[in-house]
């Protein structure tokens, strides 16, 4: 399994990105596809997460009404919309891949991890 993020970049306060990860080689269907954050002194904390088909979503309270997650299964592309975005968002962020539909929000349980992009916010 290989996963591609991409989509990272310097925006101002208040301004929105889209993140894409794209997952080639992924050949089962009960997966669970997720986004974490790292910032620089930080451990890598949890994001977001989707399952395949899209039945089951988890959102970090940080995050809550201001990133959405989405994904084309047809791509086999998960996709993070950032909104509302603030100093703090600032990381590198990893889309990541495990096996199962359960709900996991630790990095540990992620069997894959694509390469990280930069997101700074900043004026």
């Amino acid at each position: 399994v290989q996963l591609q993020a991409s989509g990272g970049g310097l925006v101002q306060p208040g301004g929105s990105l889209r993140l894409s990860c794209a997952a080639s080689g992924l050949a089962f269907t009960n997966h669970r596809m997720g986004w974490f954050r790292q910032a620089p002194g930080e451990e890598r904390e949890f994001v977001m997460s989707i399952t395949w088909g899209g039945d089951s979503i988890v959102y970090a309270d940080s995050v809550k009404g201001r990133f959405t997650i989405a994904r084309d299964d047809t791509k086999n592309t998960v996709y993070l919309q950032m909104n509302s975005l603030k100093p703090e968002d600032t990381a590198v962020y990893y889309c990541a891949v495990r096996t199962g539909l359960r709900v996991a929000v630790k990095d540990s349980e992620y069997a894959y991890w694509g390469q990280g992009t930069q997101v700074t916010v900043s004026s």
